[in-house]
This record gives structure tokens, C-alpha cells and sequence, in this order.
């Protein structure tokens, strides 16, 4: 891992960019490092430099959190495959003249899943090398299906927080069940282009002893604020052991 460049931001916490082989990354630590660590994403190809994610991880690493985000395999400004820019061209196309698209998603989401988890578990190797991260390590994102895949395949996740506004291809909903660790389910209660009654079954289908739906009424961007509070809660409980309320 190699950082390229730094700056302390106002509320004392420090940012930098990294690269780790062909993978661009953005880390937020905190004054009080060393800290528990959550990986952050974006769904659907959007670049780590999305404000509402960099709003998001600055907030929570001014609550006291390392956080690390990556532009994985066609993501951000990474090249995208023919085929996924193929997808997204047929995506388009169908949503304008009102035709299903769930096939569509299938064969663009399926596979920027199957190519980030390995990058993702690479760069969280690294990340767990440094001095300024200590504890268990968080997900939260949404990008839920990448989020699922993660959770079943490293124990080092040990809580995750989901938007369910994006697209879950059937291979992570049929995973689902093996999703066992604490979660925060957010809903936008009406979200144009995620079917509520698929998202109330996909919290259902996990299998976390602990799990907890907030839903809020709105479109898909309107997710209020405080979640982010209310999620920065939920990992105080789970990565810090704090017992808060």
C-alpha cells in the first residue's frame, strides 16, 4: 500500500489516498487513532469521490473511526469491461420504454460483485497491517450485495450497515441466510427503483440474530440524516463494545 497524498482536515481528521496495485483508495483516520475500521462503498460504478459517501466517512471518522474506501474493478474512473458498459447501455434503454430490467441488473451487478470482493479482502489485508487501526472491522454501504458477498466470506466483518436502495442479485439474496452478524437495514420507504416488498424479504431472509429495519418515507436519496448518527450508534455497540443505548 502506498499513500500518495495527505491533508488534515478541520474536524482533526486526517485523509489520504493510497494505491494498492492497480487500486485507487481514500482512508479517513481519526485524532484518536488507532481506531476500529469500516469499509465504505457506493453502488453501482460510482466513484469513491461521491459527496455523499465522502460526507459520510468523514462523519464517522470524526466519531471516532478509521474508514477506507476503494474505486474497485470498474468502479469510479477504473476501466469498465464491454459488457458492463453493454448492460448499462440495454439498462437505459429498458427503464426508458418501461420494460423489466431485473435480467439486466443480473448481468451488470453479478459480475462488478464477483470482481470487487477480491479487492475489497485485498485491501482490507493491507489496511490491517497499519498502526492505525485496532479492533473489528465494519461494512456499511449501498452497495448491499456486495456487502452480503463479504460478509459470507470473511469472519473479519463483524457488523455491516445496508442501504437497500440498490440492486441484489439472486446469488446474494440466496446468501442471505448466511449473513449471521449484527445489522442496520436502512429503507426509503418509497424508493422508485428498488420494490419495497423485495427489500422487507431480503431483511427477512438474513439470518442475524440482531437485525433492525429503519425505514423512512422518500425517494431513494432521501435518506435523513440522522441515520447517519443512528449508524455510527449501531457500530459503537458492535465495534467498540461501548453498550450505548
Amino acid at each position: 500500500m502506498k499513500f500518495t497524498s495527505a491533508q488534515r482536515l478541520d474536524d482533526g481528521v486526517l485523509e489520504r489516498e493510497f494505491t494498492l496495485g492497480e487500486i485507487p483508495g481514500t482512508l479517513w483516520t481519526p485524532g484518536s487513532a488507532p481506531a476500529p475500521l469500516v469499509l465504505m462503498s457506493h453502488n453501482n460504478g460510482l466513484p469513491k469521490a461521491d459527496p455523499r459517501l465522502v460526507a459520510r466517512a468523514r462523519y464517522t471518522a470524526a466519531r471516532g473511526y478509521t474508514v477506507a474506501t476503494i474505486d474497485a474493478a470498474g468502479c469510479g474512473e477504473r476501466p469498465r469491461s464491454a459488457a458492463a458498459e453493454q448492460a448499462r447501455a440495454d439498462l437505459r434503454r429498458a427503464m426508458q420504454a418501461g420494460e423489466p430490467v431485473d435480467e439486466i441488473f443480473e448481468s451488470l451487478i453479478g459480475p462488478l460483485v464477483e470482481n470487487a470482493v477480491p479487492e475489497w479482502r485485498a485491501t482490507l489485508d493491507a489496511l490491517l497491517e497499519l498502526p492505525d487501526i485496532d479492533g473489528p472491522v465494519g461494512y456499511s454501504g449501498g452497495w448491499t450485495a456486495l456487502g452480503i458477498r463479504l460478509a459470507v466470506a470473511d469472519p473479519r466483518i463483524k457488523a455491516a450497515g445496508f442501504f437497500a436502495g440498490g440492486y441484489v442479485p439472486r446469488a446474494q439474496r440466496e446468501e442471505a441466510p448466511q449473513v449471521t452478524i449484527p445489522l442496520l437495514f436502512l429503507l426509503q420507504w418509497d424508493d422508485e427503483g428498488n420494490p419495497r416488498q423485495r427489500a422487507l424479504d431480503l431483511f427477512d431472509a438474513f439470518g442475524s440474530k440482531e437485525k433492525t429495519l429503519h425505514a423512512n418515507l422518500g425517494g431513494h436519496v432521501g435518506t435523513p440524516w440522522f441515520e447517519l448518527e443512528d449508524g455510527c450508534r449501531f457500530f459503537d455497540r458492535h465495534l467498540k463494545g461501548a453498550g450505548q443505548p
